[in-house]
């Protein structure tokens, strides 16, 4: 008898494979945080990822699910990293365990768990710790030029260090330049210590490390083109169309290369979980992620939007993947919007 089988393809990676390499590529841009803004964000990164870890142990165990095969597949640590590396790097260790948490539980598993979660698990815990906590998450951002040693870093996190701490902390470049340049001009803002040549001081050399690290997950095709350069190119297309006046607006180069752009392109806005699929979904997907970064940046109340543009445009998903199905195996053509295959 002879057996035929439908046309398929067998990939090599499997979910801890996937997620341990995006932990990996990683690796560069929160060695840079470190470098750059302190210790600060080791620490964060150390409490949430023991939160996380011990919450999902946890809720497993309850759940009544196989705790050893969940927490080795590395999903919950990536969570874990990205919701650590978004925080600021000078706050109490309670605001990092409750984001844990609010991901972990909330954003996670009341959900059903890993690949049913419809909403980012970081973004959703750092958008309402922002809403919730905005003085602690908008004014705890580290000052380049004087870091924190590990021990400062230890005792803001978990003891009390009121005292010189705004020694330590200072606006990040986005919100300064968007606070600034009602009353001076681009000249005048950019002359701030915060600023180099061309973007703000050490946030430049933090995007282009995670940009190398995406660059590897595309390398390694953990990760399509699609959603990154959609993402960039909007918000390239829409700083050019209406930022090109800098007495005014946000220049390019700062929307680019500081804040959380490079790491929402490649690590955020790709979770394959919550963005769209198909290829020209993906296309779309990411373009409005980079139109809604711009348009909260210069027109809303927060100054990096990653975190409220990834959520909406989570919202949306499901229905650009409706009207961008690709081409069905044998059939002629794609089936659009929501007509039925028969």
């Amino acid at each position: 008898m002879i057996s035929i089988t439908s046309p398929h393809t067998v990939g090599q990676n499997s979910v801890s494979k996937v997620m341990f390499t995006l932990v990996a590529a990683l690796v560069p841009g929160y060695a840079c945080l470190i470098y750059i803004f302190g210790w600060g964000y080791l620490v964060n990164a150390l409490i949430a990822v023991t939160v996380a870890v011990a919450l999902e142990a946890l809720i497993l165990v309850l759940r009544k699910r196989p705790v050893g095969f969940f927490l080795k597949d590395g999903s919950i640590i990536v969570t874990a990293l990205l919701l650590a590396c978004a925080l600021p790097p000078i706050v109490p260790w309670w605001l990092v365990a409750i984001g844990s948490g609010i991901a972990v539980i909330f954003a996670k598993h009341l959900f059903g768990g890993l690949g049913q979660n419809p909403f980012n698990p970081a973004m959703v815990a750092y958008a309402l710790l922002l809403v919730s906590l905005p003085v602690l998450m908008t004014s705890r951002w580290a000052n380049v030029d004087v870091l924190p040693s590990f021990a400062d870093a230890l005792t803001i996190s978990f003891g009390h260090l009121d005292k010189g701490l705004d020694a330590f902390t200072g606006a990040t470049p986005l919100d300064h330049y968007k606070l600034n340049i009602g009353r001076l001009t681009a000249d005048n803002v950019l002359q701030d210590p915060i600023y180099g040549a061309f973007a703000a001081k050490g946030w430049m050399q933090i995007n282009l490390a995670f940009l190398v690290g995406g660059l590897v997950l595309l390398a390694l095709r953990i990760i399509t083109w699609h959603i990154p350069v959609s993402l960039l190119a909007s918000i390239l297309v829409m700083s050019v169309l209406f930022g090109s006046d800098g007495d005014a607006f946000v220049p390019t180069s700062l929307h680019l290369f500081s804040g959380s752009t490079m790491l929402a392109a490649f690590f955020i806005a790709t979770d394959p979980v919550t963005a769209a699929t198909s290829n020209k979904g993906k296309l779309v997907y990411g373009a409005g992620i980079g139109l809604l970064i711009y348009i909260i940046r210069t027109w809303g109340n927060y100054p990096d939007a990653t975190a409220f543009a990834v959520l909406l445009m989570n919202f949306s998903a499901p229905l650009i993947d409706h009207y961008t199905r690709p081409r069905v195996y044998g059939h002629s053509k794609a089936v659009k919007g929501f007509k039925n295959d028969g």
